[in-house]
């Protein structure tokens, strides 16, 4: 299969023992592009310096939900100065989580808010990760969207309904599948995958989280996109290598990488 895994965290120290090796099997598995989700809150760096370092990996960066509270004149500035480096292709992630609540709720919206207006502004597509915040997340896309200042972008790792995934595709966002789609209690998404439109879709690992069927329980790798990326397949009664190609050239046309 010829892979893209659009979204991943190599750059955590959980890869410092074996980085190279990873990345040899993820030539290996099949994966021909990469992006790279660098840590906005502190310093992006590592991930932008694998992307230089290898003309198949792609950059990312932006404020985490989890650190909105971190977000300031410094964060900004930071951020936007990543923005312009050549191997950025996304800003992000970025919105909205309820589940942990790290961040007071009114202080995550304004940052998603702002970094929205930023990535509009720079015609950055937005990665988008949204936790039981589906309603509050709505409200201010359609908003934008609406207003015609809604930049393009993808819902990562999605977990939500297909009735959520339809008002985000009427906005003109993509879908993208990690691990989660592979576990036996998901019919959520089993259910998105088989209805989304193939134009719309993307695979990633958000390793080092989330490991797929059959490799739930380590350490997920960029290589484990094939698993995904199999089991979208069946359940789209596609054949895998045809599935894989199409969520490459999604990814490629979403993030404008030749």
């Amino acid at each position: 299969m010829r892979l893209f895994d659009t979204h991943c965290h190599i750059t955590d120290e959980r890869f410092d023992e074996d980085r190279d090796d990873v990345i040899q099997r993820m030539k290996d598995a099949g994966v021909e592009r990469a992006l790279i989700v660098g840590d906005g809150a502190q310093e992006a760096q590592p991930a932008f310096a694998l992307a230089e370092a290898y003309d198949w990996m792609y950059a990312a960066t932006g404020v985490h939900p989890h650190d909105a509270s971190c977000w300031g004149d410094e964060a900004r500035a930071r951020v936007e100065r990543w923005m312009g480096h050549p191997r950025a292709v996304a800003l992000g992630e970025i919105g909205l989580d309820y589940h942990y609540d790290l961040s007071p709720r009114d202080v995550q919206k304004l940052v998603f808010d702002e970094q929205l207006d930023m990535a509009y502004r720079l015609d950055k597509p937005v990665i988008l990760h949204i936790r039981e915040a589906h309603g509050d997340t709505t409200d201010m896309l359609t908003a934008r969207w609406k207003a015609g200042r809604l930049p393009r972008g993808v819902m990562h790792c999605y977990t939500g309904s297909w009735e959520s995934a339809k008002q985000y595709l009427a906005m003109g966002l993509y879908i993208s599948f990690s691990g989660a789609v592979t576990f036996k209690n998901a019919p959520k998404l089993s259910e998105v995958a088989k209805n989304l439109p193939i134009d719309r879709l993307l695979v990633e690992t958000d390793c080092p989280y989330m490991a797929p069927v059959p490799m739930r329980g380590r350490r997920n790798e960029p290589a484990f996109v094939a698993y995904t990326a199999r089991k979208v397949a069946e359940l789209r009664e596609m054949d895998p290598e045809e599935l894989a190609l199409r969520a490459l050239e999604n990814g490629c046309r979403l993030f404008g990488i030749e």
